[in-house]
């Protein structure tokens, strides 16, 4: 497998991760919003130091420190509480729908930061997508507007600017590195909501702390650990971003999954209009695969 090739598979296993975490941050019901980003953060930065001691990862340069606690800030500090935010105050569905326009906002800043470039077809592909997910939404009759959807908008704006930001840093330092590097930049940051997460720590169910460890682990460490190796294999950053596309696809599926419930007819019909817009945006990769 090329390295053009190896890159989707990191990108969707993050998307997959990353659509866990709108089911679990509405069931860690004893944790509020900034507390709630703390604990996640706390637990995946205990993981990735340990991860990195045995894997021998040095300290970062210490001209490089204000690029990565840029990144830390961005990515897992103001993200973070907004995403919360928003995710306690609209549903799963509108949440990830209004965050799905990260990868457009993610082209427009490589477009200008890295002069990343993209085909008509490829534009086309991300209005097709963002179709799907509208369909995925509207047809399900669960899109909620309030203030939480703004919220939601400003966590997409920083979640777009945090993938550019973040490319910096795995470009020189790798995958591993510069996730661990930044994920303790923003927890560092996050400690300012110590003394109230402590707090709720004490009082919260044993399933609920349960479910912030879980948080931790799979769509904070792992997530985007796997998300920075995407983007050290990927030609482009939209290339990567492209698959926060389907982000209300899975995480649609997952809340039916864990609710015991069949997918309806919009899950079946927006996830297909997805995954066509998806094989359009990436037709010359698949092109070569074809070929080879």
């Amino acid at each position: 497998m090329t390295s053009r090739k190896s890159y989707h598979l990191y990108a969707l296993t993050t998307i997959v991760l990353w659509s866990t975490a709108f089911m679990l941050s509405k069931v860690s019901m004893s944790f509020s919003a900034a507390p709630l980003g703390f604990l996640r953060y706390l637990f995946a930065s205990f993981i990735l130091i340990g991860v990195s001691i045995k894997r021998k990862i040095g300290l970062p340069e210490k001209k490089d420190l204000p690029l990565i606690f840029l990144s830390g800030f961005i990515g897992f500090f103001v993200y973070m509480i907004a995403f919360n935010i928003a995710n306690s105050l609209v549903s799963s569905a509108t949440s990830s729908l209004i965050l799905s326009i990260a990868p457009i906002i993610t082209a427009i800043f490589a477009r200008f930061v890295y002069k990343d470039r993209l085909f008509a077809y490829q534009w086309a592909a991300i209005g097709v997508e963002f179709i799907g997910i509208l369909t995925l939404t509207l047809l399900n009759g669960i899109l909620s507007i309030n203030k939480g959807a703004l919220w939601a908008v400003f966590a997409a704006i920083t979640l777009g600017l945090f993938n550019i930001v973040q490319k910096k840093v795995v470009i020189k330092y790798g995958s591993l590195a510069a996730t661990t590097y930044s994920i303790v930049a923003g927890t560092i940051l996050l400690t300012v909501f110590a003394p109230q997460a402590f707090t709720e720590l004490k009082g919260a169910e044993g399933l609920h702390i349960f479910f912030v460890l879980l948080l931790g682990i799979f769509p904070s460490a792992i997530a985007f650990l796997s998300w920075a190796k995407a983007f050290t294999l990927a030609p482009k950053t939209a290339y990567v971003s492209n698959y926060m596309f389907t982000t209300p696809f899975f995480a649609t599926l997952l809340g039916f999954v864990a609710g015991g419930e069949i997918p309806g007819r919009e899950t079946v019909i927006g996830g297909s209009i997805i995954i066509a817009g998806i094989l359009l945006f990436n037709k010359e990769n698949l092109k070569r695969a074809g070929n080879n």
